[in-house]
């Protein structure tokens, strides 16, 4: 088993919102993967009075815990009670109605000898790679769907968040895990597993600087780091988003590679 990872925020002195895990049982037979990438907040708050690192750091751990100790429960579960008991946590302390609560896009992958499950909510990106070098993106375009003149307006947006016909994060209903994109796949049929916040997946989003075919090629020769090195140099010669028009000059990138 290879397990690689790399995370940087996007800005200083903003903490990296991003939050990933990699656990594998001490018998070598299986293993999941968490990242999430949390919603920076407006600057007029979030109605918490925790913050975004301390919700992907809630979720993220709860998802751990129960996606590799509690095999019978499937991914779409582990998330909706993982959203549970994070929401409980703040729930006596914070607005949890207000509509930019701290909230996280998720991807999840468990595998063991004879399946790979996935999960993925929003808009970070998981690819899957076959053993003939076939590379799958698995994607909730469901953001994407949203006109760009809409997302350029807050309010519109989050009129759209969490709202049927719009989109989909972990944020305080558990019921949003039904909304998920989930699959399984025999494990034979799996070489590689990446996850990737839309941070690092701007390489090929927003950059074009290759397919994912190429993305998941680069990550297995250089390293995730190399691909948020190379994200950055990209934004760094475009730093106002002239050439590339995106919603921040820079931003959190997570990249986690897996050969289960």
């Amino acid at each position: 088993m290879r397990i690689d990872i790399a995370t940087a925020p996007g800005s200083h002195p903003r903490p990296n919102e991003d939050w990933t895990a990699v656990a594998a049982p001490s018998a070598g037979s299986g293993g999941t993967l968490i990242a999430l990438d949390g919603v920076t907040p407006p600057p007029n708050g979030d109605g918490c009075v925790h913050g975004v690192p301390w919700f992907t750091a809630r979720l993220g751990g709860a998802l751990t815990e129960l996606s590799a100790s509690r095999r019978e429960m499937s991914l779409a579960d582990a998330l909706a009670e993982s959203i549970r008991r994070t929401a409980d946590a703040h729930r006596d302390t914070c607005d949890l109605s207000h509509p930019r609560t701290p909230q996280a896009t998720v991807v999840m992958v468990r595998w063991d000898t004879d399946t790979v499950e996935h999960l993925v909510l929003s808009d970070s990106t998981l690819l899957l790679e076959s053993p003939d070098g076939a590379v799958r993106a698995v994607v909730d375009d469901r953001l994407d769907r949203v006109p760009r003149s809409v997302r350029r307006q807050a309010a519109a947006t989050d009129a759209l968040r969490n709202a049927e016909g719009g989109f989909f994060t972990a944020a305080v209903d558990p019921d949003v895990a039904a909304k998920a994109v989930t699959g399984r796949t025999p494990a034979a049929q799996v070489r590689t597993a990446v996850a990737l916040t839309d941070g690092a997946a701007r390489w090929v989003e927003v950059f074009g600087e290759g397919d994912w075919a190429d993305c998941l090629a680069l990550v297995r020769k250089s390293g995730p780091q190399e691909l948020i090195d190379r994200v950055r140099a990209a934004e760094s010669a475009d730093p106002d988003g002239v050439a590339f028009r995106r919603g921040k000059p820079y931003d959190d990138a997570t990249v986690v590679y897996v050969e289960p």
